[in-house]
């Protein structure tokens, strides 16, 4: 087993955030002093978040074994049935998401969407490491439809069309509505676990907030956040644009 080092030795072991911004020699031509001193200690809390994004996955990679999970819960992929077990293909780890897509909706959810498109231009590298699929109570031809639309190439799409995982993961609300889900499986020494989930949820939101994870898993919300408008309160990404 190899020896992870204990969150406040690490910390010990390095310069401060303070020290390492006043370190860097980024600078731009016509900028103030102002917006000098004003950026450094930007600079600084986010390199203490940089380190905080790193403790919380230090953590989250040292969790204990999660619950046993039953294999043979039923998908209709493109090449037909195939089990949570077999979604694993080679992989030891799956990280499944729940698309906001049930039978009730005539149009997903734009959200799950954007982000999926995304999502969609990292597949190849994530499976690389990791087995990966993306999972909806809508019918097969609705989400390949979606994906063709999209321009998706390379995600995994499978139906729920029973219901059973998505309403046993978290994927579906109390009152039958859809609720998006990152959910991450082990296969070690025979059997199925969770390994985690996101579990923030409306009961976590900040005052203000829409109910959202850490770190975000949207590169839309991170680049926006890079800007002075930010996230704003009174946009969402949309299914179709006029442009298109």
């Amino acid at each position: 087993m190899t020896l992870v080092p204990s969150q406040s030795a690490i910390a010990n072991d390095l310069p401060s955030p303070t020290e390492l911004a006043a370190r860097s020699a980024m600078r731009w031509a016509n900028e103030s002093a102002t917006y000098r001193e004003a950026r450094t200690a930007l600079l600084a809390q986010e390199i203490a978040l940089r380190r905080q994004i790193e403790r919380v996955a230090a953590q989250r990679r040292a969790l204990p074994p999660g619950p046993v999970i039953r294999p043979d819960y039923a998908f209709e992929g493109d090449g037909g049935p195939v089990t949570l077990a077999q979604l694993f293909g080679d992989e030891d780890s799956l990280i499944v998401y729940t698309w906001m897509y049930g039978p009730h909706r005539e149009r997903p959810c734009p959200m799950c969407t954007s982000m999926l498109s995304s999502l969609d231009g990292e597949a190849l590298d994530l499976r690389q490491r990791v087995a990966l699929a993306v999972v909806a109570r809508s019918p097969m031809a609705k989400l390949s439809a979606v994906a063709q639309e999209r321009g998706w190439r390379h995600l995994p799409l499978y139906s729920d069309g029973e219901g059973n995982f998505s309403r046993d993961f978290a994927g579906v609300a109390p009152d039958g509505s859809d609720q998006a889900q990152i959910l991450v499986f082990t296969r070690r020494d025979g059997a199925i676990r969770l390994f985690w989930a996101a579990e923030m949820d409306e009961n976590t939101a900040d005052p203000g907030q829409d109910p959202r994870g850490a770190p975000d898993v949207m590169p839309l919300w991170t680049f926006l956040d890079c800007t002075p408008e930010g996230r704003g309160t009174d946009w969402y990404p949309s299914l179709t644009y006029e442009n298109d």
